[in-house]
């Protein structure tokens, strides 16, 4: 017999394991040996270790009865007494074959399987499951499209009202920058920095100030996006609402609101009447699937020598061959995953053999946020644009009419190009909200002088950040650069 050969049952029912020695007749302490096929402190014949009474399934209510509903009724249900695509009655779900209890070793697995014992890999993982066939889910109306890669779902069109322009104030009150703010800001920014010298920020004559403001104009749309999909879910019971309590709502009928506006958010339902159980497609309904670890075989090929039974150790100054301790000489063990049984829980449905499958809506709430900032001075735009500023004007409606008295050209051109874009930017989506406004930054480029030095820097936001890439003290004493 080859010993790298699954060890299959004979048509009679016994099991040969590795050759291995079979129990006496008497065990010491007088106690009678077990009956044939068992073993010390096994189970009753016929019944698996734990396993609920025979004709029951694991985790099942009172025969006949369903969580939450009348006792012998459930709409959709099975017929009472019967697990959905499960396996025959009086047959554990997911386990081993009546009589065969878990410390056996003999593979179960009797589909296709690997010639050879595989190299242990305890760091496998099953394969993720694919979905079910799209053909065996239930039609249901209006969603005769749905897969199980969602698709957005175009928005119900609608009909905006005609409205007046808003009535808007004039903004005046620039804020400003003062000569001694931008000097202490200066020796601020000195100190944060450890190889720079504050002698010249000390001592610097100022030649001019210049003073300026950046515009920030923002523009915020609140658009809410549908999707739907087809999902699947371990079938264990729980109720489910089919066709049979009515007919699914549309997409868009279903109520949801988003927690606070302009915030991004997501939310997931269940589309109400469009569930039903169907057979596990991964496993067949079986419960169990082949074990990726030993492919099935039940054992794997020891890792401690390679599976060769045997090692070579250097003992007295000669080199001895010495039987495996792992495996006793094997060369193969026992697989840990399936402890030997070839078979593992099905990952798709958890070993209850069947689905509850069912439309899932995917809402999602995203707010699409677009600036143009107007900034004139050397001073990079990008710097403006978290710092702290006068917030000008701020207007939140439905929709919002674009900028058209702002004191700056730009602002109104940006905004009128930037409310247009949005207003078909996303198609996809129900735009719920907007909301624009305009921050003013001040800005001040300070002229000065320093010993012989020429330069400037600059000074922006009510937070006084500082702009100083020509600093004439950048590296102090005793410090290099490297």
């Amino acid at each position: 017999m080859d010993e790298k050969k699954p060890i299959m049952a004979s048509n009679s029912g016994n099991m040969n394991y590795n050759s291995a020695p079979q129990y006496p007749v008497q065990y010491p302490g007088g106690q009678p040996a077990p009956q044939q096929g068992g073993y010390p402190g096994a189970p009753p014949q016929g019944q698996y270790p734990g396993a609920p009474p025979q004709g029951q399934y694991a985790g099942a209510p009172p025969q006949g009865q369903y969580p939450g509903a009348p006792q012998g009724q459930y709409p959709g249900a099975p017929p009472q007494g019967q697990n959905p695509g499960g396996p025959p009655q009086g047959q554990y779900q997911g386990g081993p074959p009546q009589g065969v209890g878990p410390e056996s070793v003999q593979p179960q697995w009797q589909g296709e399987m690997p010639d050879q014992d595989v190299d242990d890999n305890p760091n496998a993982v099953p394969s993720a499951p694919s979905a079910p066939p799209l053909e065996k889910m239930d039609t249901v109306p209006g969603y005769q499209d749905t897969g199980f890669a969602g698709a957005m779902l175009p928005p119900p069109s609608y009909e905006e009202a005609t409205r007046p322009p808003p009535q808007r104030d004039e903004i005046s009150n620039l804020p400003r920058i003062g000569e001694e703010e931008a000097r202490q800001a200066l020796l601020a920014f000195v100190a944060e920095n450890c190889c720079y010298g504050k002698s010249a920020a000390e001592n610097l004559k100022f030649r001019d100030l210049l003073h300026s403001s950046a515009f920030h104009y923002t523009l915020e749309t609140y658009g809410e996006g549908r999707c739907t999909s087809w999902t699947f879910t371990p079938y264990s019971g729980q109720p489910i609402d089919g066709p049979q309590n009515g007919q699914a709502p549309g997409p868009w009928d279903i109520q949801a609101q988003p927690t606070k506006l302009f915030e991004d958010q997501k939310v997931e339902v269940e589309v109400p009447h469009t569930a039903s159980v169907k057979p596990c497609h991964n496993c067949m309904a079986m419960g169990r699937i082949r074990c990726h670890r030993c492919h099935g075989r039940g054992r794997v090929r020891c890792s401690s020598c390679s599976g060769r039974g045997h090692k070579t150790v250097y003992r007295n100054g000669e080199y001895e061959q010495e039987r495996c301790t792992w495996c006793h000489g094997d060369g193969r063990r026992r697989c840990m995953t399936c402890h030997g049984m070839g078979m593992i829980t099905c990952v798709c449905c958890q070993g209850y053999c069947s689905l509850k499958c069912f439309i899932k809506l995917t809402i999602t709430w995203t707010n699409h946020l677009q600036d143009h900032i107007v900034e004139r001075t050397a001073l990079p735009d990008h710097l403006v644009r978290n710092v702290q500023g006068q917030v000008a004007f701020q207007e939140q409606q439905f929709r919002v009419w674009p900028i058209n008295h702002f004191p700056d050209a730009e602002i109104n051109n940006a905004s009128q190009s930037i409310v247009q874009q949005h207003a078909s930017a996303f198609p996809s989506e129900k735009l719920l909200m907007q909301r624009h406004q305009v921050r003013i930054i001040p800005v001040l480029q300070a002229l000065y002088k320093w010993k012989d030095t020429e330069s400037d820097f600059y000074v922006y936001g009510f937070d006084r950040k500082v702009y100083a890439p020509n600093y004439p003290q950048q590296c102090c004493c005793g410090c290099s650069i490297l």
